[in-house]
């Protein structure tokens, strides 16, 4: 439907709110985790480590094959297998909390399964948007649906820490698998048909892997923003393996006031999706790729600074204007990726990009539950916030500074 808003798309509304429920769960179940492994189940920083490298192990594990998989098969059964899986997983914690058996193991293993089939969920999904909405309307469509996503991450972590103090982190999780029932609701009112992808041409598992891989490393463009996105991921997941216990047991603070501090992230997520359009309007999608990382990533450079005095706004700045960037950045080159590449691609193109860029988050995790243990928080945050911030030299010095030198 070229220049008719998705307002008036009725399928992409059931997706997009199948989309913001399940956010509003997620976000809530990626802060009250960590909460309950370091409050309840008192978690050293190298466990920390292990949770967070669990729950994106999966993109390392099943990441290319997943790809495959997704392309052989309809995207919306997969999505709604993938939340229907989600949701038991995680039902488990709180009642394994009721009868007095949760252990750090069973979050491990819970992390595990889940990410797993989130890999396949997210890979779906976004190869599913482009039948759904046309790729006229990915730009739209994309900012849509990450604005949901950001204000979740706004009310997410503060509810979770709310939820936490009020009645224990154990029974916030319900939150997060309610989110994903309520998710195959809405995606089961879908009437848009899916044509099943034709088994014609089929070469076996290794040789389509290769294909989607040389499809992405033999574009430079791609090879830039996979750079880059994998770099900053995996110094992510060193800031985060060590986040929480920087919050609780270095400045002291309290499970609610952590909360509210996580969602500041989130504000900042919401300002994105809301003005995308205007940056890829002004100043073009792949320019919008570099400039949007360049002028935001350096104020991550605070977060370790921040003290229990008005130095905690630093936390604030700097998850705040880290997280405006790369929304901006992600909904520009996820639009330009979806828009290149043809539709028998799409899911290996999405899960060859996953596979590095989320495969580095739980490598970077486990990196940062060692730091955290050997070098102490602190110095892992400023290892983790300076290659943030360097992970922008890849797009900033490719072919994406001249877009004309990028083959379509």
């Amino acid at each position: 439907m070229p220049g008719v808003s998705l307002w008036s798309h009725r399928d992409f509304r059931l997706l997009w709110a199948g989309d913001t429920v399940s956010q509003f769960g997620a976000t809530i179940g990626t802060t009250v985790l960590p909460l309950l492994a370091v409050g309840t189940l008192a978690a050293t920083p190298f466990q920390m480590g292990l949770l967070s490298a669990a729950s994106t192990a999966a993109f390392l594990l099943i990441g290319l094959p997943a790809g495959v998989w997704v392309d052989r098969l309809r995207r919306r059964p997969v999505m709604l297998a993938a939340d229907l899986t989600r949701a038991a997983l995680l039902l488990s914690v709180p009642v394994a909390w009721w009868l007095g058996v949760l252990t750090l193991g069973h979050l491990l293993v819970v992390a595990l399964l889940v990410g797993a089939a989130t890999v396949l969920f997210d890979i779906a999904y976004q190869s599913y948007l482009p039948a759904l909405v046309g790729r006229d309307q990915l730009v739209e469509g994309n900012s849509k649906l990450t604005a949901s996503q950001s204000v979740a991450s706004v009310s997410g972590p503060a509810a979770a820490g709310g939820i936490a103090q009020l009645v224990g982190a154990a029974n916030g999780v319900l939150a997060t698998g309610v989110g994903y029932l309520c998710s195959a609701l809405f995606l089961l009112r879908i009437r848009t048909e899916e044509t099943a992808p034709s088994a014609a041409g089929r070469t076996g598992l290794v040789a389509e892997i290769r294909e989607g891989l040389r499809f992405v490393f033999g574009n430079a463009g791609l090879r830039a923003i996979v750079g880059c996105t994998g770099t900053s991921n995996f110094f992510n997941g060193v800031v985060a393996a060590v986040e929480v216990v920087f919050l609780i047991r270095v400045l002291d603070l309290a499970e609610g006031v952590v909360g509210l501090l996580l969602s500041a992230a989130g504000v900042g997520g919401v300002l994105a999706a809301l003005t995308a359009t205007w940056w890829n309007t002004r100043f073009g999608r792949l320019r919008v790729v570099w400039l949007s990382m360049l002028v935001t990533q350096p104020f991550l450079l605070l977060l370790p600074l921040a003290e229990r005095d008005w130095r905690l706004a630093f936390v604030v700045v700097a998850m705040g204007a880290s997280s405006y960037g790369a929304v901006v950045y992600n909904i520009a080159q996820v639009s330009y990726r979806q828009e290149i590449c043809p539709d028998h691609l799409l899911g290996r193109m999405n899960a060859s990009i996953r596979f590095v860029v989320w495969g580095a988050l739980p490598l970077g995790g486990l990196v940062g539950g060692l730091l955290g243990g050997q070098a102490g928080v602190v110095p892992t945050l400023w290892i983790g916030s300076v290659g943030q911030v360097l992970a922008v030299l890849w797009v900033v010095f490719s072919p994406l500074r001249r877009p004309e030198a990028l083959p379509v």
